[in-house]
């Protein structure tokens, strides 16, 4: 039996006390030491003022438990706690709505505690029958809660014995599930709110218990949030226990970077989620504070389409593997970014360096395409059997290095055809199972993310027959002991790579930048924003 304890409340920070950024580098580290360390001339927080937050796009749909892009991720977490919080430097789960927990019969079932007098912004008690109600819309909402209601698969039942008590119980073990517990996709929304359709939800009719609420949502133009002044139920991380700082937070949809870019530097918006390579150079020579980190998870990467023939040779996955150089992308990365060291981002518990399967080996991958039967045309393109070696990629993400890809793999004979598109049809296309190749990374601090997307009897994002790393993702998710845990994640991790189910890139960092006014904004464990201490130097 795993418990947590009175002690773990004692983990909460100093309201100035520096945060050690995880994995990311001494240029990183000093960026977050900017925005999270002491004001200038020591002064002290501040309460008041409302925070102009610039957004890259549309947050589409602003109902933290249903799919969501960044932009409504950082707009949902200002509205909504969960259960428990995770630090983002240790990895650990600590107290946030329940102030202590357990975990018995191999994970199967967890035990809550809920603190006294939280409530949701509508009035309405924050008590099991809340959570209980939560968790049971999560799973009939199926799909559409496309993450949580991964969390929560295999739930047998939820018992609420008294109003502060929460007794989750899974038909098998689910050694996850305490860290999903802290995600924002299992954030908890008022029973009126689980009552609107899932539309109006998305539309902006949602109501949490977070030191904020959403006052008002106009697609493509903002969002605007008001300040609870009854709030008193932060996270056991958080630098203070009564309302926010801020008064409001107002979201403005700015998707040219050169406009949030001159915003920023003109005072027009105080903070700037989105900082695109060629902006940081400028905010770091006029000392504008950078906040970056490595988003943890699964990190950019390609899964081929196993079910389709080009991709069944276990020959031509490998060979793309060896024949990326990932190094050569650092240079036009921005400088938070790293050419990918794992099919996991370094933030990821349990992330082990692969940096040796990643290697580049242009000679290997010639001699397994060729050992394969695929031999240089006239062109330098591959041929076997009169088919062109040809990958075709659809893609929807402002990304950068992809064309240099494209060209490290016409040096081993791969045509790589790159297709701009939109997410919609993007994601229509992949709907249909027949799409040759995906490109995308996903965000979970856990390493659970990879069973989620590769296991053969769950996403199977490869479209695979089961095999060993089936068994070993399987275990994983059953394992007790952590150390037992983290050799069944790095094992799974080897043969993911080793198989070419997933071809890594790049560690995808969230980089953002602030006013010099501006105090106490910090990136939670699923690099997204908490505003809840962030404040404003009048």
């Amino acid at each position: 039996m795993q418990r947590s304890v009175a002690s773990v409340m004692n983990q909460t920070r100093g309201a100035h006390a520096p945060r050690r950024a995880a994995g990311i580098g001494s240029a990183l580290c000093a960026a977050a030491f900017a925005l999270l360390g002491t004001a200038a001339h020591g002064a002290q927080p501040q309460y008041g003022g409302i925070l102009k937050v610039a957004l890259e796009g549309d947050p589409l749909c602003v109902d933290p438990q249903q799919p969501g892009n960044n932009t409504a991720l950082n707009i949902g977490r200002q509205i909504t706690d969960s259960l428990t919080d995770q630090d983002p430097e240790t990895g650990n789960i600590v107290p946030w709505l329940a102030t202590s927990w357990k975990s018995e019969d191999d994970n199967r079932r967890f035990t809550f505690v809920l603190r006294d007098g939280a409530t949701f912004a509508d009035g309405s008690p924050l008590d099991a029958d809340a959570v209980k109600a939560n968790f049971d819309g999560i799973v009939k909402m199926g799909a559409r809660a496309s993450l949580a209601s991964t969390y929560l698969a295999g739930l047998d039942r939820i018992d609420t014995p008294d109003p502060r008590t929460v007794v989750i119980v899974f038909k098998q073990p689910n050694a996850q599930f305490l860290q999903a517990t802290s995600t924002m996709s299992m954030g908890l929304l008022s029973k009126a709110t689980l009552a609107k359709s899932y539309e109006e939800r998305c539309q902006g009719q949602v109501v949490g218990s977070g030191p904020f609420t959403l006052t008002s949502f106009v697609h493509n133009q903002a969002a605007k949030l008001q300040r609870r002044d009854d709030y008193g139920w932060p996270s056991s991380l958080a630098a203070h226990k009564d309302k926010a700082y801020l008064e409001g937070i107002e979201f403005r949809i700015i998707p040219e970077s050169g406009v949030r870019n001159g915003s920023l530097l003109s005072r027009q918006v105080d903070v700037s989620t989105s900082v695109q390579p060629q902006d940081e150079k400028v905010l770091l020579a006029q000392g504008f504070p950078i906040l970056a980190r490595s988003n943890p998870g699964l990190v950019y990467s390609f899964f081929p389409n196993e079910s389709l023939p080009l991709w069944a040779s276990p020959a031509v996955r490998r060979a793309i593997v060896k024949g990326i150089n990932r190094p050569e992308l650092q240079a036009i990365l921005s400088r938070y970014q790293r050419a990918a060291t794992s099919v996991l981002a370094k933030t990821t518990p349990s992330y082990v360096d692969q940096s040796q399967a990643l290697a580049y080996d242009p000679k290997g991958a010639a001699k397994l395409l060729e050992d394969d039967g695929w031999v240089l045309g006239k062109d330098g393109i591959r041929e076997k059997n009169g088919e062109r070696l040809t990958v075709r990629l659809e893609y929807w993400q402002a990304v950068t290095f992809l064309e240099l890809v494209q060209q490290q793999l016409r040096e081993i004979g791969v045509d790589l055809q790159l297709k701009k598109s939109v997410i919609g049809q993007v994601n229509a296309q992949r709907d249909t199972g027949k799409m040759p190749l995906q490109f995308y990374n996903l965000t979970r601090a856990d390493p659970d993310i990879l069973r989620t997307v590769f296991l053969a009897s769950g996403r199977n994002v490869n479209f695979r027959q089961p095999a060993e790393v089936d068994e070993v993702l399987a275990k994983s998710a059953a394992a007790q002991d952590p150390a037992e845990r983290r050799a069944l994640i790095a094992r799974a991790a080897e043969l993911l790579v080793a198989d070419g189910h997933a071809i890594p890139l790049v560690e995808l960092a969230t980089v953002g930048a602030t006013g010099k006014h501006v105090h106490g904004l910090h990136y939670d464990a699923s690099s997204r924003l908490q505003f809840y201490d962030t404040w404003l130097q009048k």
